[in-house]
């Protein structure tokens, strides 16, 4: 049996692979053509792989997935460690579904889903899809010259490598052309070393930064930090492609379930007005789980001061009272991380004696306690394991549940804040069964691996700033940083009350849901005026009914790679239109929002994709593949321009002022069946443990079909072995008032009505009408398998 092949590794020795060569060689390899690959390059077939030889370096190329085609250059036979980009500790599953063919001096390999061949007379990697259609020629002769060269057709639309930081124009969009540079970059940007292309690939390399040269017709990569260098070829769909990134650079560990309510960050704070504050937010009845704190949690400046709790602004902090005090409230607490400690303290003394500090990285005045700071050099083990100590330890014990990482991205390094949140992410979870919460001011593929969210920087107030978080939020997500959130209202400024409003409208619908603002600034709803308040209040309440929903996408990433938000090309790749949307995108499968971004506006054009879609606030149905004008509320700031794909299963909670304040005993499903057949994958846990590393989860699918004046809603059966308070679901099926409906088979108990059907304690259906038109409302039992079948008037 073949043994499980990690990412990085092709198998055999280059050695014995050279071996092969020579005998392959020996028994007659013809002579190379006269339009040639590199002198005495030779390939044969080796244990389901491609073995290359190039005078004294070796490549091999070898299937890892149907769809991940791993190519490393030895050159001499040399070979490196992964870099952070791949997750060395996960081994891949043994492939070896691959149809291998010697070809006559041209060998073959051939999955369910690509295949590759070289061509010894071009010394060129040929990658085609399964329709035989050529996706990508790599020019492997360019390796010994450390660059990786890659032709591809001149329509292709390419996308990743990077995204943008919180002040440098971003109007390019989604597409990338000309020089990129992969890197983490700072304040806000999103990197990876990582290009694909809708037109069915990806080109994954192992590097820590590299250039990439996108031409109309060629990919050249330079620039790498790896001499053998390293790649993998990735071929599919966007969402097969982020699916094989997230195999080999890992999978993201899932947040706790309060992270997918809202967050009200702030600078300048102390005890009582935090309770203050969370007090307001439960009497008016406005949603909310976490409230993080900036410097004033911190004793900053003095003995261990950057990990323990500041007795002047917290005195109720250290006793664990204060987190009594917010446990009783359902809040959570989350504070504030730097890279760098004060040099004249007991842990900066200790620093300086282990040779713990950044060589990038000076002693210099803190702008905060003017104080003397350098910044730790993360990239060495003793340092993330010192990093999460005693001090933090006991904070962490007294209430702060989460890390927000602020300023490791100036000093050049892609690996510090990677390396940073690591630290915090391995010392908690050895630590405590807790779950990681942080986020981060910039990214490089890999740190999903750390429970790693990004924020996008200090950004400014107002509407302009406001619609670049669109392209900033997918364009991040375009590399693999999936969990993105912003500074909602924006951190330099005051943000108008139309602003402030429209912003949270925006945020309600982005994977982290979170507003923060510079020294003295409040973010709170009711700081902004009624009307705003109003607007505020009803989209994070809309938020909260959602909570079902997006917690079924935060299990759906961990596991697929691909996130609760993403751009509309991944659903629709051949739509010319969606090329480079950034006005619209998707939440979740079945949900698409273009949030409102200008002032005063009273009209906004929005492209449907194909399909149908219909609004989720007036009810009315649009074709799609076409541009439609939504009219929105210049006065009151009260819509967000949302609509519901044909197909959608939505599972809604009740309201609640907090995630899992009441026991979620009964969902509400929105159902719009289709006649293609639509699924929806509902996922639970206990929100706050890894338990579902370990199969302490709940997954039922929930399945959906139209057939002519039938419609078909079938409940698989559930697994894991978690088990939620859920007993039933209220179906809201909208085909139709029914005129009959069974449960596998049998006929189920009709109600007077929704309010007899709400109220029983039983299975059964009603019918009625609501802002959709008419609809079947069906109470079927949680956690079983069963068929509802409707029948409608002809």
């Amino acid at each position: 049996m073949t043994k499980p092949i990690r990412p990085g590794k092709c198998g055999r020795s280059a050695g014995w692979l050279r071996f092969v060569l020579a005998l392959a060689l020996i028994g007659g390899a013809g002579a190379l053509d006269a339009e040639p690959a590199p002198a005495a390059a030779t390939a044969h077939i080796v244990d389901h792989g491609i073995a290359i030889g190039m005078g004294p370096d070796d490549i091999a190329v070898r299937f890892l997935a149907p769809g991940i085609v791993h190519v490393h250059f030895e050159p001499d036979g040399h070979t490196s460690a992964p870099s952070l980009v791949i997750d060395g500790k996960t081994a891949l599953p043994a492939f070896d579904r691959v149809h291998a063919d010697d070809g006559a001096g041209n060998p073959s390999l051939a999955s369910d889903r690509a295949s590759v061949r070289w061509d010894k007379r071009t010394g060129r990697l040929l990658v085609e899809d399964a329709q035989q259609h050529r996706l990508l020629q790599a020019d492997l002769a360019a390796l010994a010259h450390g660059e990786l060269i890659l032709q591809h057709a001149k329509p292709d639309a390419l996308y990743g490598i990077g995204g943008y930081n919180a002040t440098e124009a971003a109007t390019s969009g989604l597409l990338r052309q000309g020089t990129q540079v992969a890197a983490a970059g700072e304040q806000g940007h999103a990197g990876a070393p990582f290009v694909w292309s809708t037109s069915g690939y990806g080109v994954l390399v192992d590097t820590l930064g590299a250039t990439f040269a996108l031409q109309p017709t060629t990919i050249t990569v330079s620039g790498t930090s790896r001499k053998d260098l390293d790649y993998y070829i990735l071929i599919g769909t966007p969402t097969q492609i982020f699916g094989d990134v997230a195999q080999l650079s890992g999978h993201s560990p899932l947040f706790p379930k309060w992270a997918m309510g809202f967050t009200n960050s702030q600078w300048g704070i102390d005890e009582k007005e935090l309770l203050d504050i969370v007090d307001t937010y439960r009497s008016k009845h406005i949603p909310i789980d976490n409230f993080t704190l900036d410097f004033d949690w911190k004793a900053w400046g003095e003995n261990w001061g950057e990990f323990r709790w500041n007795t002047a602004k917290f005195p109720d902090g250290p006793s664990g009272k204060l987190k009594r005090e917010l446990d009783a409230r359902g809040m959570h607490l989350t504070g504030i991380m730097k890279p760098r400690i004060h040099t004249d303290t007991v842990e900066g003394r200790y620093a300086t004696a282990h040779g713990f500090w950044s060589s990038a990285s000076k002693a210099a005045p803190d702008y905060f306690s003017h104080k003397p700071v350098r910044e730790l050099d993360f990239d060495q083990s003793a340092v993330r394991a010192w990093f999460f100590n005693d001090a933090l330890k006991h904070s962490f014990d007294t209430g702060i549940a989460g890390w927000w990482n602020d300023e490791a991205d100036d000093i050049g390094s892609d690996t510090q804040f990677t390396n940073m949140e690591r630290a915090l992410y391995d010392g908690q979870r050895a630590y405590s069964p807790e779950r990681v919460w942080s986020i981060n001011r910039n990214f490089y593929l890999g740190a999903q691996r750390y429970a790693y969210g990004l924020w996008s920087g200090d950004i400014p107030t107002g509407f302009a700033s406001m619609a670049g978080q669109r392209q900033r939020m997918l364009s991040a997500i375009n590399v693999g940083a999936m969990q993105w959130g912003m500074d909602g209202g924006g951190f330099k400024g005051h943000p108008g009350d139309e602003n402030y409003a429209r912003w949270i409208e925006f945020g309600a619908f982005t994977p982290i849901f979170r507003v923060h603002g510079v020294f003295g600034e409040k973010r709170q709803p009711w700081v902004y005026g009624p009307v705003a308040e109003k607007a505020a209040t009803a989209a994070i309440r809309l938020r909260y009914a959602l909570i079902p929903y997006i917690y079924s996408y935060e299990y759906r990433r961990h596991v697929d790679g691909v996130g609760l938000v993403r751009p509309l090309l991944f659903d629709w790749p051949h739509d010319p239109k969606l090329r480079n949307e950034i006005g619209s995108w998707l939440f979740g499968d079945y949900l698409l929002v273009s949030p409102v971004v200008r002032q005063g506006q009273r009209e906004k054009s929005i492209y449907l994709p194909a399909g149908e879609w219909t609004d989720w606030f007036s009810g009315k149905r649009y074709a799609g593949g076409r541009t439609i004008v939504h009219t929105t509320d210049a006065k009151g700031w009260s819509d967000i321009p949302l609509y519901i794909r044909a197909g959608a299963i939505i599972p809604l909670q009740p309201p609640m002022d907090y995630v899992g304040e009441k026991p979620l005993t009964g969902l509400t499903v929105e159902v719009f069946p289709a006649a293609r057949r639509s699924s929806f994958a509902y996922y639970d846990d206990d929100g706050s443990d890894y338990g579902y590393e370990h199969g302490a989860y709940f997954l039922q699918t929930l399945t959906v079909q139209r057939h002519g004046h039938t419609v078909v809603f079938d409940t698989g059966a559930a697994t894991g072995s978690f088990k939620p308070a859920l007993r039933f679901y209220l179906l809201q099926i909208h085909a139709g008032a029914a005129a009959a409906v069974t449960a596998d088979g049998k006929a189920m108990t009709r109600m007077a009505g929704p309010e007899a059907l709400r109220g029983s304690r039983g299975e059964g259906w009603a019918t009625g009408r609501d802002r959709f038109g008419p609809v079947t409302y069906v109470r079927m039992a949680a956690a079983t398998a069963e068929r509802i079948r409707l029948t409608l008037p002809r």
